[in-house]
C-alpha cells in the first residue's frame, strides 16, 4: 500500500522507520508540524520525523493548519494514512483523503485515557497495564472504531519516559499486523465502550506541583509519571525545587503537618505527606544541576522540622 505518514512526536519514529524499510509498503510522504524554536536560545528545530524522512529521501510537508491543506494531501495519492502523535485535529475533509482511511496509533488501551497525555495518566492513576490501540480515525478525539490492541505491563519503576519508549518500540509490530488486516480486506472494527471512557488533557508544568496533603503513594506515582515531562516540583525557602526521583516509604505514618521534613541525610530527604512518607532521592534547584539528595544536601543543608511548600 501507498502510505502517508502523519506524525510529529518521537513515539512515532520506530513506526516510521519500519515503514521506510519494509518492502510491503511504500511511504509516499511525511506530514509533520512546522519547525519550532527550542531551548533558551530559541533555535528553530525540526521534528525528528522530518529529519528521518529527509534522510530517507522522502517528501516532507509541514502545513501550519492541516485542515487547509486538503488538495496538497490528495497529491500524494496515498491509499492509507498512518497517524501518530501529530498534534492537530484532522477534519472530515482530511480524513476522507485516503480511500482506505486514516489509522491512528494511540498510546493507551482505549477507551481509557483518551486525549493528549495517556502515558503519564496510566502511571499517575496507578494502572497496572497499558498498551497501544490502532483505530480508524473519525472526527472525535480518540473515538474511532478499534482495529486491534496490544497490551504492555507497567512496572513499579516505569517513568513517563521509559513507558513512552517501550510503547514506541511495540508500535511497529502492531502496525504491521493492522496493515495486514486491512490488506486482506474486511478488517475488524470494534466500537469503543462509552461507559469506560476516561479523558486526559494536555499537561502543563503547573500540573507537576506536589501537594503534600495527598498520599505519598499518589505523589510517588506522579513523580514517575511526569518524568521527564512536565516534571514535578515543590517550594523550598520560597524557590522552586524540582523532584526528579522519589521513593515511597511503605507502612509509614505521617505527622499532622504534610510537607514537614522528617530526615535529611545521605539516604534522601524524607517528607511527610497526607498519608505515608516520600523520600526525595534526586532534586534540582532553579538554575542548578540535577543532583542526588546526598550531594544536594552538602550545599543546601536541611534538618528535621524544615518544611516544603
Amino acid at each position: 500500500m501507498r502510505i502517508l505518514f502523519i506524525g510529529t512526536g518521537d513515539i512515532g519514529l520506530p513506526s516510521l522507520e519500519w515503514l521506510i524499510n519494509t518492502p510491503q509498503h511504500e511511504v509516499v510522504g511525511v506530514i509533520t508540524q512546522p519547525d519550532k524554536p527550542v531551548g533558551r536560545k530559541q533555535v528553530l528545530t525540526p521534528p525528528q520525523t522530518k529529519v528521518r524522512a529527509l534522510a530517507a529521501g522522502l517528501p516532507v510537508f509541514q502545513p501550519l493548519k492541516i485542515r487547509h491543506a486538503v488538495e496538497e494531501l490528495k497529491a500524494f495519492n496515498a491509499d492509507l494514512a498512518v497517524v501518530v502523535a501529530y498534534g492537530q485535529i484532522l477534519s472530515r475533509a482530511v480524513l476522507d483523503v485516503p480511500p482506505l482511511g486514516c489509522l491512528n496509533i494511540h498510546a493507551s488501551l482505549l477507551p481509557r485515557h483518551r486525549g493528549a497525555a495517556p502515558i503519564q495518566a496510566a502511571i499517575r492513576d496507578g494502572d497496572t497495564e497499558t498498551g497501544l490501540t490502532i483505530m480508524f480515525m473519525d472526527e472525535g478525539l480518540d473515538t474511532g472504531d478499534m482495529l486491534l490492541t496490544r497490551t504492555l505491563p507497567i512496572t513499579a519503576d516505569d517513568t513517563g519516559g521509559s513507558l513512552h519508549d517501550k510503547l514506541a518500540l511495540l508500535a511497529p509490530s502492531a502496525l504491521e499486523a493492522a496493515l495486514d488486516l486491512i490488506a486482506a480486506g474486511n478488517p475488524p472494527r470494534e466500537k469503543q465502550d462509552e461507559s469506560k471512557v476516561t479523558h486526559v488533557r494536555k499537561l502543563t508544568r503547573q500540573d507537576g506541583k506536589l501537594d503534600w496533603t495527598k498520599p505519598a503513594a499518589e505523589l510517588e506515582r506522579l513523580v514517575r509519571a511526569f518524568t521527564p515531562w512536565p516534571g514535578t516540583h515543590c517550594l523550598l525557602h520560597g524557590s522552586q525545587l524540582k523532584v526528579h526521583r522519589a521513593a515511597l516509604i511503605e507502612n509509614a505514618d505521617a505527622c499532622p503537618a504534610p510537607g514537614t521534613i522528617v530526615r535529611a541525610d545521605a539516604s534522601g530527604i524524607l517528607v511527610n505527606c497526607g498519608t505515608g512518607l516520600l523520600n526525595l532521592l534526586e532534586v534540582q534547584t532553579e538554575g542548578g544541576k540535577r543532583l542526588p539528595a546526598a550531594d544536594f544536601l552538602r550545599g543546601h543543608p536541611l534538618a528535621a522540622g524544615d518544611t516544603l511548600g
